[in-house]
């Protein structure tokens, strides 16, 4: 038997045939060319075909993931359209009177070694995109053909990595999981892998063996190991660790439909956690009664350039069209601190999680709020709405808001555009400043949503990304537990209605304190909706208020 280790993606227990999947070898020949001109000609006659083949493909990826998620085929059409990409290429055949395959080699490694030196990780992670594009035009113009699964039965597949234009190519019925040697947390194999629930490893170092091609093998993805050739105790030991999950899986399924009421009668609003559009599919799957946070800030960092509104537009339409009614909770821009996009030129902070970030970006950038705005609202008229506002500190930032929103209204009723009366708007409660002024900012609001991460960040002066903080980042911590206290008794004063979608939001053991505060809204990864709603079903707030009051906030 043979173990390889990765990093969990997305958990589950799978049995199957290795496919190790491999593309042609990339190897360019150099060679000298007469005429620059004729092998530009050729070099624009590749472009116009890739960007038909990418068209082809993102009509085919609406079908299967919806225009937001296909529209990674458009921004690769952008790219093809770039004229700094373009002329590079053109500069190099001229230059040095080589062909055009050696030209696109040198570009694509130049613009991959640009993105991998840029700060965030997400922009990092787009040197694939580049990579895939550039990959498409040297394989027709060398005549190769691209990679693909072949077999008859379902596969575990295995790979360095993959990208956008051949996950959607795949029989998706014939994947069991994803295993790849390289990847990210947010590349598209993990994406894909979350989007179809199936397990799935990245950074599996070793794993790209051409001999383990054909081989039975166990993937088990919440541990992150691979198992080649299991012996009979793994075969057992995994079986009986699956035939659990299914069980376990089983029995949170008769608590579909229900609502999410206590033992004696209280009830709150069970709610979904999504980065994308893919995640629709997991919220339906598991049954959550909405979604209390849409992070539309992936629209900017999966793109090259702002998001136009009509984009924006498409991505916020799918949502509310197909949770049919339910509340969708969209946050508004929140960009900076540890996520950056590029093009936002954002100047170098010295503490950048205290510096230009999500809502006063908005209001030093109005241009750009403002197209989000037109796009949520244009929107919102294809379901139940609800704009979330991040990071606010003052009361003055709330009031601008709501000038720039009454700008937005009077601009599209000028225009003739619909949209609706009924947008609930709220804000997020992450800094302390704004748990101790709640009782003010609720009288502006219809709702809080307290992001328990970054309120227990700045509460305690503890970096949430810094792994050697340990123990001085408590979540816990009476100070942070006392402010979410205070949010829920002032918000309730005047009728505002209080969620939490941060990290505690699925902690067994806070969601009874949260229950005995009087919250009113949880919201979860889609995955722990079911195991969420298990838990309030079994607890009588009346039974353990006093107890769990007293035992967390020393009252």
């Amino acid at each position: 038997m043979i173990t390889v280790s990765g990093r969990s993606v997305c958990s589950g227990v799978s049995f199957g045939p290795v496919f190790v999947f491999s593309r042609e070898e990339s190897t360019i020949k150099r060679h000298h060319i007469e005429s620059s001109d004729d092998e530009i000609a050729r070099f624009e006659a590749a472009r116009k075909q890739a960007i038909d083949e990418l068209g082809t493909l993102y009509r085919k990826a609406i079908n299967e993931v919806g225009e937001a998620n296909a529209m990674i085929f458009q921004i690769h059409q952008m790219m093809l359209e770039d004229l700094d990409y373009i002329e590079a290429i053109k500069n190099i055949i001229t230059d040095q009177l080589i062909n055009a395959e050696t030209a696109v080699g040198q570009t694509c490694d130049n613009f991959v070694q640009m993105f991998r030196a840029m700060d965030d990780s997400y922009m990092r992670e787009r040197s694939a995109d580049v990579k895939d594009v550039s990959e498409r035009l040297i394989k027709i113009l060398s005549g190769r053909d691209n990679g693909a699964i072949i077999s008859d039965k379902p596969v575990i597949v295995v790979a360095d990595d993959l990208v956008p234009s051949e996950t959607v190519q795949f029989d998706k019925s014939k994947i069991l999981a994803f295993v790849t040697e390289s990847g990210a947390t947010n590349s598209h194999t993990s994406i894909l892998a979350r989007m179809m629930n199936i397990p799935a490893v990245i950074g599996a170092k070793g794993v790209l063996n051409k001999d383990f091609h054909g081989k039975q093998a166990i993937i088990d993805g919440s541990e992150g190991i691979l198992y080649i050739d299991p012996d009979e105790a793994t075969v057992k030991k995994m079986t009986e660790k699956k035939k659990d999950i299914e069980n376990r899986a089983k029995a949170l399924e008769c608590l579909k439909g229900l609502k999410s009421i206590t033992k004696d009668g209280y009830q709150i609003e069970l709610c979904a956690n999504i980065t994308n559009v893919l995640d629709i599919e997991s919220v339906i799957k598991n049954d959550a009664e909405g979604i209390g946070l849409f992070r539309s800030e992936f629209l900017y960092l999966e793109n090259v350039n702002y998001p136009s509104e009509e984009t924006q537009f498409g991505a916020y339409k799918e949502v509310l069209s197909r949770m049919q009614g339910k509340r969708v909770v969209i946050r508004t821009l929140d960009i900076g601190a540890d996520k950056n996009a590029a093009y936002f030129h954002m100047p170098q902070e010295g503490n950048p999680a205290l510096g230009i970030r999500a809502v006063r970006i908005c209001i030093r950038q109005k241009d750009i709020f403002k197209t989000q705005l037109r796009a949520l609202y244009r929107a919102s008229v294809f379901g139940r709405l609800a704009i979330m506002f991040p990071m606010i500190a003052s009361e003055w930032e709330v009031l601008k808001i709501l000038e720039i929103i009454d700008e937005v209204k009077k601009e599209l009723t000028a225009e003739k555009v619909e949209f609706s009366d009924n947008i609930e708007l709220g804000c997020m409660i992450e800094t302390p400043s704004a748990a101790v002024i709640s009782d003010i900012l609720s009288k502006h609001l219809d709702f809080f949503s307290i992001g328990t991460n970054d309120l227990t960040q700045y509460t305690l002066a503890a970096d949430r990304q810094n792994p050697d903080i340990g123990e001085f980042y408590d979540i816990r911590h009476i100070s942070v537990l006392r402010l979410i206290d205070t949010v829920i008794k002032n918000a309730h004063k005047n009728n505002t209605w209080v969620g939490i979608c941060g990290e505690a939001s699925s902690d067994e053991e806070l969601i009874e304190l949260f229950l005995a505060m009087g919250i009113d809204e949880l919201s979860v990864t889609p995955s722990a909706v079911l195991s969420v709603r298990k838990k309030i079903t079994e607890t009588s707030v009346s039974e353990i208020k006093d107890n769990v009051l007293g035992r967390y906030l020393n009252f």
